[in-house]
């Protein structure tokens, strides 16, 4: 059988991850794949053996210590199939697996002061249009790299208030439909066609609501959140803790925040995190190797990032987390 499709595998939990997979789908057409980061090595172990794959495109995924060695290894399988890989990110990724990936011959895109779709539009910028510069501008907006030199170009061709509007509507929308993946994957292929947020039925209410939600979480913080020497924390219940994070960081005082959310069914804790700019230490390597100690994993940027940590462990993490936060 001749290999003849082409898949994208992105993230699906924020602007930046369904932009990208839009931006691949408006220049290259194929089928996307949308998981979480945990999600990612499953779904390279199914399509190592899809026989009629040919081009595969891996977006807004970073990777842990947990994870880094079988990642690299799932690479090598898929190029001895002759699958041709293109890898695009921005979060922290160690020298030495940079390298191993390289050796692979897979085109490795990757700077982690630019958001993954502007590395997108501007890879494939040839391929793409206005449009996909603007979804690239909104996706700069929602992962606070507006102010990055790719990011803060893309900015400036449209009106600012209407890319904030139109990024948060979008990051609202993607938000409020976690557990939805077929509507996920009808907006990559709605924003694919050029289409904007605010065009696509309903996204105004689903940002409504979510930002009653939001709104009804700031007393529930102030009264809930608990505080350490070096940083503030909260357990949620009853919404994400990525939601939460921000009003602990901003509402505690403290340089860092910490909200975490019990997955029963899987015996772990989700762990956001995220760090005032006065903060001095990249708290995404910090949490890679904390949560890998701890027989969890973890990572992402210097003031954004998150961990999956085992339940009964959550304590010594924060402990041994506002230990190391001096």
């Amino acid at each position: 059988m001749a290999r003849t499709k082409i898949i994208c595998v992105s993230h699906k939990e924020d602007a930046d991850g369904i932009g990208a997979a839009s931006l691949i789908r408006q220049a290259f057409g194929g089928e996307t794949r949308l998981v979480d980061y945990p999600g990612l090595m499953n779904e390279l172990e199914q399509l190592k053996n899809n026989d009629s794959l040919k081009t595969l495109y891996i977006c807004d995924l970073g990777l842990s210590k947990t994870n880094q060695d079988q990642f690299v290894e799932l690479l090598k399988d898929l190029r001895k199939k002759k699958v041709a890989i293109t890898y695009i990110d921005h979060h922290d990724i160690e020298e030495s697996i940079k390298k191993k990936i390289k050796a692979l011959k897979v085109k490795l895109v990757h700077q982690i002061d630019e958001c993954t779709t502007v590395q997108v539009y501007d890879t494939f910028k040839t391929k793409l249009d206005d449009h996909a510069s603007f979804l690239a501008a909104c996706a700069a907006v929602t992962d606070y790299m507006d102010g990055k030199p790719m990011g803060s170009k893309l900015l400036q061709r449209f009106d600012r208030q209407f890319v904030l509007l139109e990024a948060t509507v979008l990051t609202f929308t993607i938000t409020s439909h976690q557990k939805d993946n077929e509507y996920l994957l009808y907006l990559v292929d709605e924003l694919s066609e050029k289409k904007y947020p605010h065009e696509l039925p309903n996204t105004f209410e689903f940002a409504r609501l979510q930002a009653e939600k939001i709104s009804s979480v700031i007393q529930k913080v102030k009264d809930n959140m608990k505080k350490m020497k070096n940083l503030a924390y909260m357990e949620v219940t009853d919404s994400g803790a990525s939601m939460v994070v921000n009003f602990v960081l901003g509402l505690s005082g403290k340089e860092v925040g910490v909200s975490y959310k019990l997955r029963e069914e899987q015996g772990i804790y989700a762990v956001s995190i995220r760090g005032a700019r006065s903060c001095k230490i990249h708290l995404g390597r910090l949490v890679n190797q904390l949560a890998t100690d701890l027989g969890g994993s973890g990572g992402g940027h210097d003031k954004a990032c998150g961990a999956v940590i085992p339940k009964e462990k959550i304590g010594m993490f924060l402990k041994k987390f506002n230990s190391k936060l001096k």
